[in-house]
């Protein structure tokens, strides 16, 4: 990214503020010109008490002048704390105001793309928290220096130099011809550091992603004694970090002395060809002073040229991540526009073939048809591609070939929002919010009453395992068992009573008392709605009234359960292998004994 394309990008943050970069670049111009004062100020002392001792005046003259400077100056440093508070106010309300925005502006992109999005390579959580917070941070910081510290030094600089080809144009033009020299020193320090800032940030990158897969891993990693192997992966990666800042501050150091070697040599130039032209005749003793801190003005931008480069490159770097987030515009998820008054439940995959961004083919050539008010079951082994079909009936991606219907209308001309609402998803591992048990459970449908949450929390056979905790329904939903986190995902479905329902191993994560009650409020949720169940449980598929059986993602097999059976194929085989797993001899014989 280029600095032109930087000061595109986030143009649109800054223009709703441009009335308080107006005030700054008023108080900017004022401040620039005060900084001059003291130049001329000290021009004016140096020559006008020359004259006085070469004159032997006598003192109280001398003690006239010494009055009116010190209130020039007092006044001049009013004014410069006066304007000081009003460009660092006005430059920081800048950065909050725009830090705000774009903040807000990134969640509102990232909760705005489809599933492919999150599912990238490139799009780890890791990644992407860095990638955010960095580049938030360094684009408000640029913002911010740009009006407190580079903006306002230029213009002093600008000013100085104009002033010092008003005294002597000859002195003007040293100035002028050390600036380049030093900006070029600048550009090629900027170029060397470039690659070293790319590395950099993607070590940040994987180190932070690093960090947050131990935090979730933590529990495996302990069982398996592998905190050695952890260790030994995040000192690899902090050691190259670590070798690419050193070689980076290496590079530093040196363009550094060579820039400050540089600047000395103006300064001694001007020194001599100040005194040479006081010496001439052609200037008063006064001028050396002067023409020394103008040019002092002139290179203060220019000593702190560096740390302004370190800043703006490290907007350039994080700024290509972070608007590769927000301008990911063929990631948003796409919304048809058409909204029935109601929707009957049947859908229908024709030739629907689909692969993951990352190339994994995931289904081949499906064909299917899940009939409204009915239930569905989709069985198969790992990876047949069963939640794969799930994800393509919600629409979080769509199908690489082939078509979907709902209702006989293309899924994809369903408002996607107004889809979702009429969909009810149970997954094996349901996550839970940072919040109350209430607010989790109202999660699924925000704008009923408390009651109606506490009748779904009854209905997922959690409501008194609630009631007993010290907070009740204001307890954290953190602090509750995985299998009690799974009845709140459920009590959610309850709340939301939508027409069609995905359950995809709703009871995987509960006990044997628990999947009975859980199966039994499920059954009687499953009336009159469209329903598909993804599971590995004979009860749960058993008795559907349609089943598709998937291997390698292909429908190998469909119809009910005996007809299906009959056919001496994979359902068989997994159902014959399922019905062994739980020694359903062995079980049957207990009950007839009891």
């Amino acid at each position: 990214m280029t600095l032109l394309q930087l000061f595109k990008n986030i143009s649109i943050y800054v223009r709703p503020y441009r009335w308080l970069i107006i005030l700054a670049l008023i108080l900017t111009f004022i401040g620039a010109l005060t900084a001059q004062v003291n130049a001329y100020v000290l021009q004016y002392t140096v020559n006008s008490i020359a004259s006085l001792v070469e004159q032997h005046k006598p003192l109280s003259e001398g003690l006239n002048i010494v009055a009116i400077i010190t209130i020039i100056l007092l006044s001049k440093e009013i004014i410069n704390i006066l304007i000081s508070f009003g460009q660092k106010f006005f430059g920081e309300k800048i950065r909050i105001m725009i830090s705000k925005d774009l903040a807000q502006k990134v969640i509102e992109k990232v909760l705005s793309y489809r599933m492919a999005f999150f599912t990238a390579d490139e799009s780890g959580s890791g990644k992407l928290q860095t990638r955010i917070d960095q580049g938030v941070s360094s684009l408000t910081r640029t913002v911010q220096s740009f009006f407190i510290d580079i903006f306002p030094l230029f213009t002093s600089a600008i000013v100085a130099m104009l002033g010092m080809f008003n005294a002597n144009y000859r002195v003007g033009l040293v100035a002028l011809c050390i600036v380049p020299i030093y900006f070029f020193i600048s550009q090629r320090q900027a170029k060397k550091l470039k690659g070293a800032r790319r590395n950099i940030r993607s070590y940040r990158e994987n180190k932070s992603g690093g960090i947050i897969n131990i935090l979730e891993s933590i529990s495996v990693i302990k069982s398996f004694n592998r905190e050695d192997i952890e260790a030994k992966k995040q000192l690899e990666l902090q050691t190259a970090l670590t070798d690419t800042q050193m070689r980076t501050r290496s590079t530093n150091f040196k363009f550094d002395a060579l820039k400050t070697f540089t600047e000395q040599i103006g300064v001694v130039i001007i020194i001599i060809l100040t005194a040479y032209l006081v010496l001439s005749g052609q200037m008063q003793i006064g001028a050396i002073m002067l023409h020394i801190m103008l040019f002092n003005n002139v290179t203060a931008p220019i000593r702190q040229l560096h740390r302004i480069y370190d800043e703006v490159n490290d907007a350039l770097i994080y700024a290509e991540g972070f608007f590769d987030i927000m301008n990911s515009d063929h990631q948003t998820e796409q919304s048809g526009n058409y909204r029935p008054e109601k929707i009957e439940g049947k859908f229908e995959l024709r030739d629907v073939n689909f692969s993951y961004p990352n190339g994994t083919k995931a289904l081949f050539n499906a064909n299917m048809t899940i009939l409204p008010n009915k239930i569905t079951a989709l069985v198969g082994l790992s990876g047949a591609g069963k939640s794969t079909v799930i994800n393509l009936l919600d629409k979080f991606y769509e199908p690489t070939e082939g078509e979907i219907l709902l209702d006989g209308v293309p899924l994809r001309d369903y408002d996607t929002k107004y889809l979702r609402e009429n969909i009810g998803l149970v997954l094996q591992k349901n996550h839970i919010f940072s919040g109350t048990i209430a607010e989790n459970i109202f999660y699924g449908k925000p704008d009923a009453s408390y009651e109606d949450m506490v009748e779904a929390a009854k209905q997922a056979f959690i409501h008194e395992q609630v009631i007993n905790l010290p907070d009740g329904y204001e307890s954290s939903a953190l602090l509750l068992s995985g299998g009690q986190q799974q009845r709140i995902a459920i009590a959610r479905l309850f709340l939301k009573k939508p027409p069609i329902i995905f359950l995809d191993e709703p009871t995987a994560s509960l006990d044997a008392i628990a999947t009975e009650q859980i199966k039994n409020s499920l059954d009687a949720i499953k009336k009159d709605r469209t329903v598909i169940i993804i599971s590995h449980s004979i009860s749960q598929f058993i008795d559907s009234e349609m089943i598709y059986v998937l291997k390698q993602g292909r429908v190998l097999e469909h119809g009910t359960h005996e007809d299906v059976y009959k056919q001496n194929g994979a359902y068989r085989e997994i159902f014959d292998a399922a019905a062994r797993s739980l020694n359903v001899e062995r079980i049957s014989g207990t009950m007839v004994n009891k």
